[in-house]
C-alpha cells in the first residue's frame, strides 16, 4: 500500500493507520511515540490487523461527516459490507458514568447486501517487531496477548482462535443487516477493562461520532473549502496528545522523503518550529481551548526543562561579526516528547526492512540537539497570540519571555541548522534571523501593552533594528533581486516567503515580489507544487506540501493576484488523499505521498492559507471586485496590540 492509501484513526493519545484494503498497518500504544505493536507499514513481519471480505474488493472509503470514524466499503458478486474503524472517545461526564479501557481500537463489519464471509487476522509484534507476544485463550473474553510492555485483549462476537504461528484468527458469515465487531484493548497494568461486545459496539460508535461532531461544531470557519479545512482541523486534533496539549508532527517514523533513500526520520514528537503557525490556525478556526492548551504546554515545557547553562565553545563566528565570548547551551530544544521531555537518542532499527526498502529505519530524532534560532520567534509569537486573547500574563511566563528575549539579543548572530534541520552545516540563515527579529518585535509589542517590564524598549528596539539591518543588507541578493536563504549567499528557500507573514516585509514590496519570482522560477515543480529548497542534501526528495500553501497565502496577502493565489491553493488540494489527508512531501512526477503521514505542518499550511484566502475573497467582493492588498494577516497584526 502506498503512503497516501492509509487513513488515520485515534483518540488523542495514540493513533493507528488503516490501509485502503482494511489492514491496520501501524499502531503504537500507549502513546504516539511508544514502540509499535503493529508495524507492517515498515516491515510485513512487524504486525498488522487485517479484515478481509471473501470474494469482495475495496470499493471506497470515507470518514463519517465531521468525525474521525472511518468507513471502508467492500463490494463483491455475493454481497457488500462496510468496515467501521475507530478509537472510541467519550466526554468527561460520560467517562465518569462507565468503565472504559485504557486504550481501545474497535472494528465493526456490517453486511449491507446479500451475504458475506469475513475473516480477521491479528499479529501483534511488540517493540517494532523485535519483541515476542504470548497468546492465551480466555474463553468468552477472547484472546489475551501478553507483551513485554503490557496486556492486549482481542474479543468480540466473532469466534477467535489463537494459532501456533502467533496469529489470532476469526471467521464469521453475515447476511444483510447483520454485523459483528472486534475490540482490541490495551492495559499497561493488569487487570484490563474489557467492555462487552454486541450492542456496546454500536453505542461506542454513536458516542464517538457525537463527541467528534460536538467538537467540530466549535469551528466558526464558513468560507470556501470548508470540508478540507475541517478535515485538516480534525487531523490536528488527532495529533494532539490530550493529557498534555502537545501536538506531534506526524504519527509515524521513517516514511521516506526520497523513495528508497536514507532520509527517514522519526516525527512522533512536538517541534517548536511549528508553534506560531499552528496556534494561529487553531485560534483562526475557533478552537481556542486546543490552541491555549498547546501554548500552555509550550510555556510549561520550555520553562522547566531547559535551563541555560554553559556549553561547549568552538562555534565558527559568522563572517564580519563577533560571536559571543561564551556560547551557552540554548534554553530551548528543537523538539520534545508529548510530556515535554527530551526524547531518547536517535537509533537505527536494523531488523526492519523499511517502507519500500527505505533504510535505515530510525526512532528518536537527533535534530533535537541542534541549534535552531527560529524557534525563539515561534514560541514568543505563539505566547503573544495567547496573551492577546487572555489579556493577562502570569509571573512565570513573564520571566520566561524575558529570559528568551535576552538569549535572542545575545545569540542572534550565531549560525544554526535552520528551519530544515540541516545535518551538514550550521550557517547564518536569513529565515532564522527574521524569526529572531520576530521574537524581539513581539516582545516590544507585549511591553507596549504593559505585559513586560524587565526588558527595556530601548534594548529591544536596538537589537531588533540591528537584525533588520543585517537581513536587509546581507540577506539581499541584489544580482538576483531576491532575498537569499543564507546571508551573503545566493541560494533560494521557500521559507523566505514567510517574511511577509511575520510582518518583516510587506507582501507587496518590490523585494518580496522579486523573491517570489525567484521562488517560482527555481523551486516551482510540476503540478503547481514547490520544493522547499534545492541542494545536495535534499537531492531526490519531493516537493514540500506546506510550501505550496505558503505560496498561496503569500499571493493572497498582496504578493499577487487573487486568481493566482486560488490557482496555487487548489493545485495543492489535488494532492490530498481520498480521505483528505496530506503528507509531508509529494513526488511531482507521480503525485505520490512522501515522508511521514499525515503531516501536521501540511495541514496547518492548508488551514492558514484558507483563512487568508477567505478574507481576501470577502474583501474582493465587498469592494466591488477592486483589488486590495494587506501586509500581513489581521490576527497576527493584533497579536501584540
Amino acid at each position: 500500500m502506498s503512503i497516501q492509501d492509509h487513513a488515520i484513526i485515534g483518540d488523542g493519545r495514540s493513533a493507528a493507520l488503516v490501509a485502503g484494503d482494511g489492514s491496520i498497518d501501524w499502531l503504537c500504544w500507549p502513546r504516539f511515540d511508544s514502540p509499535s505493536l503493529l508495524g507492517a507499514l515498515l516491515d510485513p513481519r512487524a504486525g498488522c490487523f487485517r479484515v478481509r471480505v471473501a470474494g469482495a474488493a475495496p470499493a471506497g472509503r470515507a470518514y463519517l461527516e465531521d468525525t474521525a470514524v472511518l468507513e471502508t466499503r467492500f463490494e463483491g458478486p455475493s454481497g457488500s459490507a462496510v468496515v467501521t474503524d475507530l478509537m472510541p472517545v467519550a466526554s468527561a461526564a460520560e467517562l465518569r458514568r462507565m468503565m472504559a479501557p485504557e486504550h481501545e481500537l474497535l472494528r465493526r463489519v456490517r453486511c449491507e447486501r446479500g451475504a458475506v464471509e469475513v475473516t480477521f487476522e491479528l499479529v501483534v509484534a511488540p517493540r517494532y517487531g523485535a519483541g515476542r507476544a504470548h497468546l492465551r485463550p480466555a474463553g468468552r473474553l477472547g484472546v489475551r496477548i501478553e507483551t513485554p510492555d503490557g496486556l492486549l485483549v482481542l474479543h468480540g462476537d466473532v469466534p477467535l482462535v489463537a494459532c501456533e504461528d502467533g496469529a489470532v484468527r476469526g471467521r464469521i458469515r453475515l447476511a444483510a443487516g447483520e454485523e459483528a465487531s472486534l475490540s482490541l484493548v490495551y492495559a499497561g497494568r493488569w487487570p484490563a477493562v474489557v467492555p462487552p461486545a454486541g450492542a456496546r459496539a454500536r453505542e461506542a460508535i454513536e458516542r464517538t461520532c457525537a463527541w467528534w461532531r460536538e467538537w467540530a461544531s466549535h469551528a466558526w470557519y464558513a468560507g470556501p473549502w470548508r470540508d478540507a479545512v475541517l478535515r485538516s482541523a480534525i487531523t490536528l486534533r488527532l495529533l494532539l496528545y490530550a493529557p498534555s496539549g502537545a501536538i506531534i508532527a506526524a504519527p509515524t517514523t521513517s516514511l521516506p522523503e526520497r523513495p528508497g533513500g536514507p532520509y527517514n526520520w522519526d516525527y512522533r514528537y512536538c517541534w517548536l518550529r511549528d508553534a506560531s503557525l499552528t496556534v494561529r490556525a487553531l485560534f483562526g478556526l475557533g478552537f481556542d481551548q486546543e490552541a491555549s492548551a498547546f501554548v500552555s504546554w509550550l510555556l510549561h515545557t520550555t520553562r522547566v526543562r531547559c535551563p541555560v547553562r554553559s556549553g561547549p565553545a568552538g562555534r565558527a563566528e559568522p563572517r564580519g561579526e563577533r560571536a559571543p565570548a561564551r556560547v551557552q547551551r540554548p534554553p530551548l530544544r528543537v523538539l520534545y516528547d508529548v510530556y515535554g521531555r527530551r526524547p531518547a537518542p536517535e537509533r537505527e532499527l536494523g531488523h526492519l526492512a523499511g517502507y519500500g526498502g527505505a533504510r535505515p529505519v530510525r526512532v528518536g530524532n537527533a535534530a533535537g540537539d541542534q541549534l535552531q534560532l527560529d524557534i525563539y520567534g515561534e514560541v514568543i509569537d505563539a505566547a503573544a497570540q495567547l496573551i492577546r486573547r487572555r489579556g493577562v500574563i502570569d509571573g512565570d511566563t513573564r520571566r520566561l519571555l524575558t529570559e528568551l528575549g535576552r538569549y535572542v539579543m545575545s545569540h542572534w548572530r550565531l549560525p544554526d541548522a535552520g528551519i530544515w534541520e540541516s545535518r551538514e552545516l550550521e550557517l547564518s540563515r536569513t529565515h532564522s534571523r527574521v524569526l529572531c527579529w520576530t521574537a524581539l518585535d513581539r516582545l516590544l509589542m507585549l511591553r507596549a501593552a504593559g505585559h513586560l517590564d524587565r526588558l527595556t524598549a530601548v534594548e529591544l528596539a536596538s537589537a531588533r533594528e540591528q537584525i533588520r539591518r543585517e537581513v536587509t543588507l546581507r540577506g539581499w541578493d541584489a544580482r538576483r533581486h531576491s532575498y537569499s536563504a543564507v546571508l551573503d549567499g545566493d541560494r533560494i528557500d521557500a521559507s523566505l516567503l514567510l517574511m511577509a507573514w511575520y510582518g518583516f516585509e510587506p507582501a507587496a514590496s518590490d523585494r518580496m515580489r522579486g523573491t517570489w519570482r525567484r521562488v517560482q522560477a527555481e523551486l516551482g515543480a510540476p503540478g503547481g507544487l514547490f520544493y522547499r529548497h534545492r541542494d545536495r542534501e535534499t537531492a531526490g526528495e519531493g516537493a514540500f506540501a506546506a510550501c505550496g500553501f505558503w505560496v498561496a497565502e503569500y499571493l493572497a496577502m498582496g504578493g499577487g493576484e487573487l486568481e493566482d493565489a486560488l490557482g496555487v491553493f487548489e493545485s495543492q488540494m489535488q494532492f490530498a488523499s481520498d480521505v483528505g489527508l496530506l503528507a509531508e512531501e509529494i513526488d511531482p512526477r507521480t503525485g505520490a505521498a512522501l515522508g511521514n503521514f499525515p503531516q501536521a505542518f501540511s495541514h496547518v499550511g492548508l488551514i492558514n492559507a484558507a483563512l487568508t484566502l477567505s478574507r481576501r475573497i470577502e474583501q474582493h467582493e465587498w469592494h466591488g471586485q477592486k483589488r486590495r492588498t494587506f501586509e500581513w494577516p489581521p490576527d497576527q497584526a493584533e497579536a501584540g496590540a
